[in-house]
């Protein structure tokens, strides 16, 4: 076995900075080929509805690209097709050249009928909607007129049963979203949207975890089992793990200890750990908390001394940071928890909560803070 390296905790928060592309302004340039350049760099960039503020897609790839407009996924999306949508840990924009990665979920789900919140959606149901698609062109679930509604048999289903039948087409490969305004689908063909006469061919097992730590390896710098199977069960944990030992066993992994998190076992390849990388300490974030930093909760804890509670399901007397509140970095420590919201009625950013936490300072924080509060505000308010 090599032997272990051991990293400072600031060390390895500067390693997972630089992995995630947040120690300078503007990594990836600017332009709709930044947006693809980041969410291949990323991985997967999450969707979600939540639009208290700005909805976090955009936010995540805006805390990483300043001149990041919405135009630029849309292009990547539905005119370049550089990106796609489907389920990582969840429903997330990700990398086109990294269909294959895909291809065998959307086959187990050919071969499993939808069950849970899609077990009333027939095969008759999906036929017909992939019918009217292909015989009428690209829709959205508000092009269907002639649904009759159903109740509910699960929290998240639709009472549209052609819209549940989408959505296991969509988990099937059958079709994708070819466009998103807002939280408007447009479903497509697959084949049709990418000019493909099949699906591409699948990727097999150990090329799936290959992929899954290539992945963590690249966005993440430094890595644990959790980390590289965000919400994974323990089989592909397992897996993952395996492939990590032959890759240390062939020097290609060099098991790290982090200072302070002793008990948890991570690795990282070589030339990760030659040098830590210097950081703009000036520098400040807004970020998501669905931001990629931030998903990762325990690992969060881990590196940077501050637990993030998503308090938007936390009962308001029990909320302790605001019901969507932002960690704030400035450099690489978190120095505050921002709870916004965007008033676009009256065109201005709402501070609900302001809550300084680890050795941030109102003196030493507060005028650089609001000067990137301002920035945010500009892009949400921008058409």
């Amino acid at each position: 076995m090599p032997t272990a390296s051991t990293l400072s905790k600031t060390a390895a928060r500067r390693i997972w900075m630089r992995a995630q592309r947040l120690d300078t302004r503007a990594p990836f340039g600017a332009g709709p080929e930044a947006t693809r350049a980041a969410v291949e760099h990323l991985g997967y960039v999450q969707i979600d509805t939540i639009h208290v503020i700005e909805r976090c897609h955009h936010h995540i790839l805006w805390s990483r690209i300043p001149e990041y407009r919405r135009a630029d996924l849309h292009r990547a999306q539905t005119i370049d097709k550089s990106v796609f949508e489907f389920w990582t840990h969840a429903l997330a924009y990700v990398p086109t050249r990294d269909f294959r990665f895909s291809v065998p979920a959307m086959l187990r789900d050919r071969r499993h009928p939808a069950q849970q919140w899609f077990g009333t959606v027939t095969e008759d149901d999906v036929r017909r909607v992939l019918r009217l698609i292909k015989n009428e062109g690209a829709l959205t679930i508000r092009d269907i007129k002639d649904d009759v509604l159903v109740e509910k048999t699960h929290a998240w289903a639709s009472r549209k049963p052609s819209k549940s039948a989408l959505q296991v087409a969509f988990s099937r490969g059958q079709v994708t979203v070819s466009e998103r305004i807002g939280m408007v689908k447009t479903y497509e063909l697959l084949g049709r949207h990418f000019g493909w006469d099949k699906l591409p061919r699948p990727a097999t097992e150990r090329q799936q975890h290959a992929h899954r730590l290539d992945r963590a390896l690249t966005a993440q710098g430094v890595v644990s089992i959790d980390s590289t199977c965000h919400l994974q069960r323990p089989p592909v944990k397992a897996a993952v793990q395996a492939e990590i030992d032959t890759r240390v066993k062939r020097g290609r992994l060099v098991p790290v200890i982090i200072d302070g998190a002793e008990k948890v076992p991570h690795w990282a390849e070589p030339a990760t750990l030659d040098a830590t990388p210097d950081l703009d300490q000036e520098l400040v974030h807004v970020l998501s908390p669905f931001d990629p930093l931030i998903i990762l909760r325990k690992r969060l804890a881990r590196f940077f001394d501050y637990e993030h509670v998503f308090e938007a399901y936390v009962p308001k007397a029990k909320r302790r940071y605001g019901y969507f509140a932002l960690p704030v970095l400035v450099g690489d420590e978190v120095v505050a928890v921002i709870d916004l919201k965007t008033d676009r009625d009256r065109g201005t950013l709402l501070v609900q909560q302001w809550t300084w936490v680890g050795r941030g300072a109102e003196r030493r924080h507060r005028a650089s803070i609001e000067a990137e509060l301002e920035r945010f505000e500009r892009f949400q308010l921008a058409s």
